[in-house]
Order: C-alpha cells, then sequence, then structure tokens
C-alpha cells in the first residue's frame, strides 16, 4: 500500500470524526450557548449543507491548482474551521466554524478519490479510494465515541482542539507522502463541466443519492427507534452506532475489493440486499438481538456501495474525473439530508418511528433500479459502436 493513502485516510479520519462527533455533544454545546436542542442542530444541518455547496465550488476554485496543493490547502481550511469552532465564543461563530470545516469535506474526498486511484494500477482503483475511505469508517468505530467521551468529560471544545490536531498531522502527512503529480494536460474546467453532462454520471450521482441516503432514512432515527421500539437503554445507543460503524468499515473494504472484480454486479448485490435489510429492519427493529444485528448489516451494506459508486463516476467521467468526483461526495450528503427530511415526514404523520425503514427501503429499491437501467443504458451504446464505426468507413472500389 502506497504510504501516500495512509496520508489521505489520516485526512479522512479526522473529517469523518468531526462530522458525526457533534451529534453526541449537542446538549453540551446548546447548554453552554443557552439554545435549544433544535437549534443546535443547526450545527449538523449547515454541516451537510456546506459540503453540498463546497464539493463544486472549491474545485471549480481550485482548477488550477496541483491535486496535492489543493488537497493541502483544503485541510488548512480544515483546520482553520475547527479551531474556530473550539474557540467560538457564541453560537453564531460556531457555527460558522462548522461551515467552514464542511467546505473542505467534499473536495477533499472528491480530489483524494482521484489521487488515490492514480497511486495504484488501474485494476485495484476501487481498493485504494476505499483504503482512503477506511479513514472515515474508523472514525465512526473510534473517533467519534472516544471524541463524545472527551468531550463529555473535559468539556467539547476540547474535541475540537484535538480534532484540528488531526488535521495538522494530515496536512503534513500530505506534504511529505503524497506525490507532486502535474495536473493531466487538457484538464482544464469546461472539460470538467462536461463531463457533468454525461447521463452515465448523473445515473451514477442518482445511485449515490438514493442508495446512501436509505442509510441515513434508518440511520438518522436509529435513537428514538432504539429507545421505543427495540427497548434498549439511552447509553446503549452509543455502542449501537459504534456497531454500525464497524459494519462500514467492513463493508467499505470489501466494497472496494469486489468492486475491482465486478462493479456492476457488486453494487446490485449491495443495493437489493440493503433495500431487503431496511424493509426487515420494521420487524426486527422490536428484537434487542435482531435490531443490533441489522444495524450492523446496514452499515456494512451501506457502505459497500461507496467504492464502487465513486469508481463509477471516475470511469464514466472520461478523463475529467476531479470534479465530478467531488459533487459525487456532495450526493452523498444531499442523499443524507434528503431521507433525514422524508424519515421525518412519516414520523411526523404518526407512522411511528419504524417507518423512516420504509423509506430508506425504497430510496434503495429505486437506487437499484436506476443501476440496471445504467448498465442496459450501457450495453446498448457498446453495441452502437461497432455499427457507428463501419458507417465511419470508407468503401474503396
Amino acid at each position: 500500500m502506497p504510504l501516500a493513502l495512509l496520508a489521505l485516510a489520516v485526512g479522512a479520519f479526522g473529517i469523518g470524526t468531526t462530522e458525526f462527533v457533534i451529534m453526541g455533544l449537542l446538549p453540551e454545546i446548546a447548554a453552554d450557548y443557552g439554545v435549544s436542542i433544535p437549534t443546535a442542530g443547526l450545527l449538523v444541518t449547515g454541516y451537510a449543507l456546506g459540503v453540498v455547496v463546497g464539493a463544486p465550488l472549491l474545485t471549480v476554485l481550485g482548477a488550477k491548482v496541483s491535486r496535492k496543493q489543493m488537497l493541502m490547502l483544503l485541510m488548512g481550511l480544515f483546520v482553520l474551521g475547527n479551531v474556530l469552532s473550539a474557540v467560538a465564543p457564541n453560537f453564531g461563530l460556531m457555527l460558522t466554524g462548522r461551515v467552514v470545516a464542511s467546505l473542505a469535506h467534499g473536495s477533499f474526498f472528491g480530489i483524494g478519490s482521484v489521487v488515490a486511484a492514480d497511486l495504484v494500477a488501474p485494476e485495484k482503483k476501487a481498493g485504494a479510494i476505499a483504503t482512503m475511505f477506511t479513514g472515515l469508517t474508523i472514525a465512526n468505530i473510534v473517533g467519534v465515541p472516544l471524541g463524545t467521551f472527551i468531550g463529555q468529560a473535559t468539556g467539547w471544545r476540547t474535541t475540537f482542539v484535538i480534532v484540528a490536531a488531526l488535521g495538522v498531522i494530515g496536512l503534513f502527512g500530505i506534504a511529505k507522502l503524497v506525490p507532486a503529480v502535474p495536473r493531466p494536460e487538457g484538464a482544464h474546467l469546461r472539460r470538467e463541466l462536461t463531463a457533468l453532462r454525461n447521463p452515465q454520471v448523473l445515473l451514477a450521482m442518482a445511485m449515490t443519492v438514493l442508495g446512501f441516503g436509505g442509510v441515513f432514512a434508518a440511520i438518522t432515527y436509529i435513537a428514538p427507534m432504539m429507545t421505543h421500539v427495540a427497548g434498549y437503554s439511552d447509553g446503549a445507543v452509543t455502542w449501537l452506532l459504534v456497531l454500525f460503524g464497524v459494519g462500514m468499515f467492513l463493508g467499505n473494504l470489501l466494497g472496494g475489493r469486489y468492486a475491482d472484480r465486478k462493479l456492476m454486479p457488486m453494487l446490485y448485490t449491495t443495493l437489493g440486499g440493503l433495500a431487503v435489510v431496511l424493509a426487515l429492519f420494521t420487524l426486527t427493529a422490536h428484537s434487542k438481538i435482531l435490531a443490533a444485528a441489522t444495524i450492523f448489516l446496514v452499515g456494512a451494506l451501506g457502505f459497500a456501495t461507496v467504492p464502487p459508486l465513486q469508481k463509477r463516476v471516475l470511469d464514466q467521467a472520461h478523463g475529467a474525473p476531479t470534479l465530478a468526483s467531488a459533487v459525487n461526495i456532495g450526493a452523498f450528503n444531499l442523499g443524507n439530508a434528503l431521507s433525514a427530511w422524508l424519515g421525518g415526514i412519516v414520523i411526523a404523520a404518526g407512522l411511528g418511528y419504524t417507518s423512516p425503514n420504509w423509506v430508506g427501503a425504497l430510496l434503495a429499491a429505486a437506487a437499484l433500479f436506476l443501476a440496471f437501467w445504467s448498465a442496459a443504458l450501457e450495453r446498448r451504446d457498446h453495441a452502437r459502436e461497432p455499427v457507428a464505426a463501419a458507417a465511419r468507413t470508407p468503401v474503396h472500389h
């Protein structure tokens, strides 16, 4: 494994920790600033929206900068945002810090995916992307619960200082280990924007929104579902989320390994399995043991889609993958926001705390449909290529 992948994984660990640790520290932050829990929840919403906006924006602004330099700038922005959050004297400045940190998120994973894929042989690209995303999955197993514990024991500001320090380590790692590869010839903004009009790229992004959205439809409301339906205590929810993180970690590794062999069959399997498991979650949520097993499977199947979906975008962007890759990271967060909103609607409609699982199952099934449609369009286009080539060949008499 190239050491540069380790540097990218460290950056991913810091980003994953700061994204999710906020959920465990909301009560402390709300009390400190004298705001309500729903108001403090804007720190989660603001971060997600910052990722969606920042992914294309910063990628476009950095179009003429080398990928290594851009990764270093993004980690610097991430450190700045977390330092600002750690010292913010009021809620408004805290929210600003969260948004600043989030702006680096999408572009880092988008550009990092391209760099990771370029560091290895073509048949190992999805595995390299998965290695970088391992940092994100480990953050959910180690970084988030540890950051929550430290924040509750010594003050939430300490957690953000530590996360900023992780960002500094990631920055130095990128500076020392990531090779300074020049941008490919012919790579420019117009070509990057053209790649976004490719139907296959758009279909892959739609699969990202719907497929990963299916995961967060259930996980967003996991606390009330587990305490009110499964009968777990409030304290057990943290460990259930760790179990979800373990599933994410293993699913990410398997997704990267098998996507390099058979990408589309891997997507059919994971999206189909995710739809079935989420539908069954409406039943298994009533049993502690079955609910825990289902949470693990949701994490595993959900994150097994990440490397193949990211690789699908890179493959279909045809030599201009940077912007498309970054926008696809934004698509993951758009799916999170969409599914959380839809899950809240069905709960508010009186359908119960397990109803978001049906939303998730339908979203995953829709992503599976798009995967089959994408493959069918690809087969049609390949079938037309020999005919088109024959039509272009001059006939000599």
